[in-house]
């Protein structure tokens, strides 16, 4: 599983203010953008790196968009999604582009909002089948990065983080990664759940005539995942007295069933994920501390979304996808206002949340653009939704600028320097903008002096 990267376009455009224009905006929107001036160096681009999206005018100083396409198409090798900017007399040719293969184009003059959701959609898409499954922002690309280094030599991992945040998703993840043959069982248990009465036998299962009803052997949980992963969930709830029989059975890799007097030897990778702070409920008397240390080795915590609203906007497309994937024939797309209000909103039930109100949207919405109402009717308290929408428009791009500078700042951390490179600007305009966005870095900045030197850390 490779690191997440930010998504990267390529935009070819010969046009010196629609470039700048467009670079500006994009990069605002949370994206990297690589802006090349003809088709031959987009060529070369396109053949030495690989792109979420690519988006072309039709008229180029050396060849048209058309020609490069139909080049790279000749490559035999898979392409981003295209999106052509086009004038009105070259729409045929847009047209037949789309028969080739493209997956959209906009006319000149253009809706800027329109173009964004478009490539926001399609990139979403091709990093989706590049199997990136946790989230475009920062903290889970740094997840991400670590999982298979994990996979490949922890045999446990414990998860934390509310409910909602898509743990089990992680471990899933998790088993995949440290089981590569086909077949290998993932048993999922949540702790919490089950009767305090019949963890036990769930757990390690239980022989014939164990107890009234038992008339047959049954394999517990652990047996099932043999060979395999076995994940219990909200490892937190579990009673005290089930505890330290689960930290033998996994100190020994070994399980008795219940009623019975065999030993069952059992080979499983264990991962384990709660909401609650194991080390409060330690202190507390509710949970064993030899158990919480034998766990407690590899812990991942997955952050709320609210903490990574560059994730609302990448899921909310997905789950979009998917209930069209599942409804053949109906069309939805996310209005502007939509997507800033879902920015807005804290989601204190998490992805979770955010996957049932997009599916409560695509039932509840008329029209083929899903409105704000649509989402929120009534999860949410109407002037929350509101106040989310409300604003003018320079407040909106500020804001876009400040998310989308605060992540490159921590992907770099905190190195002021380097994120400027990144950024493409320089180093006092980086400055600058962090003093006026609020932000601050690791390297703490001075303004510039009158002479107009870039600032010095101290």
């Amino acid at each position: 599983m490779k690191a997440r990267e930010t998504p990267r376009i390529c935009l070819v455009e010969d046009d010196a203010i629609m470039g700048e224009s467009l670079c500006d905006r994009f990069r605002l929107e949370g994206f990297a953008v690589d802006w090349l001036r003809d088709a031959e160096t987009a060529r070369r681009s396109l053949e030495q790196r690989d792109y979420a999206a690519v988006i072309s005018d039709i008229l180029l100083p050396d060849r048209t968009g058309e020609q490069l396409y139909r080049e790279l198409l000749a490559l035999g090798r898979p392409l981003p999604p295209f999106v052509f900017i086009t004038g009105y007399g070259t729409i045929d040719g847009a047209v037949a582009l789309l028969k080739l293969g493209a997956a959209d184009y906009v006319t000149k003059p253009f809706d800027l909002e329109q173009l964004v959701g478009k490539v926001r959609a399609l990139s979403a898409s091709s990093c989706e089948a590049h199997g990136h499954d946790f989230g475009v922002s920062a903290a889970m690309r740094g997840l991400e990065e670590q999982l298979p280094r994990i996979a490949a030599q922890a045999g446990t991992l414990l998860i934390s983080g509310e409910s909602g945040v898509g743990k089990e998703r992680i471990a899933r993840a998790f088993h995949d990664l440290a089981h590569r043959e086909p077949g290998r069982p993932f048993v999922a248990v949540n702790c919490g759940a089950i009767a305090e009465s019949l963890i036990e036998s769930e757990l390690f299962g239980h022989d014939k005539g164990a107890f009234t009803g038992a008339i047959r052997a049954k394999r517990g949980y652990f047996e099932q995942a043999h060979g395999g992963t076995l994940f219990l969930d909200e490892i937190g709830d579990m009673p005290l007295a089930m505890q330290s029989k689960l930290l033998r059975a996994i100190q020994e890799h070994a399980i008795v069933r219940v009623g019975g007097e065999r030993s069952v030897a059992v080979e499983f990778r264990l991962v384990l994920a709660t909401h609650r702070d194991l080390k409060k409920l330690v202190e507390s008397g509710q949970f064993r501390e030899d158990l919480y240390y034998r766990v407690n080795v590899i812990h991942l915590r997955v952050p709320p979304l609210r903490e990574r609203r560059e994730d609302v906007l990448c899921f909310a497309q997905r789950f979009l996808r998917e209930w069209l994937q599942a409804h053949p024939g109906e069309q939805r797309h996310l209005h502007p206002l939509t997507e800033r209000a879902l920015l807005a909103y804290p989601w204190p039930g998490n992805v979770r949340e955010l996957k049932h109100c997009i599916e409560r949207a695509c039932i509840l919405s008329r029209a083929a653009s899903i409105l704000p109402e649509a989402c929120f009717e009534a999860s949410v308290n109407p002037q929350t939704a509101e106040s989310a929408i409300r604003g003018n428009l320079g407040e909106y791009l500020q804001e876009c600028e400040r998310r989308y500078i605060a992540a490159e700042l921590e992907r770099q951390n905190g190195q002021m320097t380097r994120t400027a490179e990144v950024l493409g600007i320089s180093r006092k305009n980086l400055w600058e903008k962090m003093r006026k966005l609020g932000l601050r870095a690791a390297e703490e900045a001075v303004p510039a002096q009158a002479s107009g030197s870039e600032p010095r850390t101290p």
